[in-house]
């Protein structure tokens, strides 16, 4: 698979990225080929996926600092994926209403869960909301 990446001065550079050699512990291999440089590297397959996570979360949060104004939702209307407004990042893993209350499950930007109850109308910041479809 080949993935075209800009490096910080515009410059078009080529990703490419691989299984490697059939060879115990099995490895990734990832190139990346631009006009002044070629560089290879490998790693684990967990590697790899740390890897995808992290920038599958820098891209969103690349995508949420374009939302201008934080908007306010009450707590049953929230979904996963909603960004909580505030100092700490803290994202809707799951949500459940019955009846009057609504208890959200957050994820902290550092792993950690925890659920928290609400009144289902109670009002709740967002800093960025789940754009439908993603």
């Amino acid at each position: 698979m080949s993935i075209e990446i800009q490096d910080t001065e515009g410059r078009a550079a080529a990703v490419e990225v691989a299984h490697g050699p059939a060879e115990c512990p099995p490895r990734v291999g990832i190139r990346i080929a631009g006009p002044s440089a070629e560089t290879s590297w490998s790693c684990t397959p967990a590697a790899a996926r740390e890897l995808a996570a992290a920038l599958t979360l820098a891209a969103g949060e690349a995508e949420g600092a374009r939302s201008a104004q934080p908007v306010t939702v009450q707590a049953r209307e929230l979904v996963r994926g909603d960004v909580r407004d505030g100092d700490r990042l803290m994202t809707v893993e799951g949500v459940r209403t019955e009846g009057a209350t609504t208890q959200v499950t957050w994820r902290s930007g550092g792993g950690r869960s925890w659920t928290q109850s609400y009144a289902a109308d109670a009002a709740i910041t967002l800093r960025r909301r789940l754009l439908p479809g993603a």
